[in-house]
């Protein structure tokens, strides 16, 4: 078995992986045909991710011209510890307010702590809907998914 095949994640692994961290680092092409690299939270979404950001962004406009994008989400301290995830993926776009704003509720609970299905509290609610309309919701679908999990390799090289 190559070392590669041995620090694949399994799709457990990778669901796990993704449930646990809190940042990506989101790839799309600017105008000038360079990437742009910007971090974002986030919360898993059927075999992706999603998140929100403001419509007028740098990131939102790459997205309109070309709704692809590399992902990047990755952790550890040394090279026996260093975990992560690559994603290709093809981005939706959302921009119908009330589903924008059940995405920056499920977003903003998830870093409160919150478990899926928890009461919205009266307080989030009120500031989500003031956000929702100057945002647009992203979902990531992977077209291509790499991952590494050094931590299988027990210390060795």
């Amino acid at each position: 078995m190559s070392r590669r095949d041995q620090i694949r994640m399994t799709p457990d692994e990778l669901a796990a992986y993704l449930d646990e961290q809190k940042v990506i680092n989101v790839a799309t092409i600017g105008p000038n045909g360079r990437p742009h690299l910007a971090p974002l939270w986030y919360y898993p979404h059927d075999s992706g991710i999603a998140t929100w950001t403001y419509g007028t962004s740098q990131k939102a406009k790459n997205l309109e011209r070309d709704p692809r994008a590399t992902v990047l989400i990755e952790d550890g301290e040394s090279y026996e510890k260093l975990r992560g995830v690559s994603l290709e993926a093809d981005v939706e776009v959302i921009t119908d307010t009330t589903v924008v704003t059940q995405m920056g509720i499920t977003l903003m609970q998830r870093y409160a702590g919150a478990k899926p299905g928890d009461p919205v509290p009266d307080e989030l609610a009120a500031f989500i809907g003031k956000q929702a309309p100057k945002r647009i919701g992203l979902i990531f679908t992977p077209t291509k998914i790499v991952s590494w999990d050094h931590t299988k390799l027990g210390g060795t090289y």
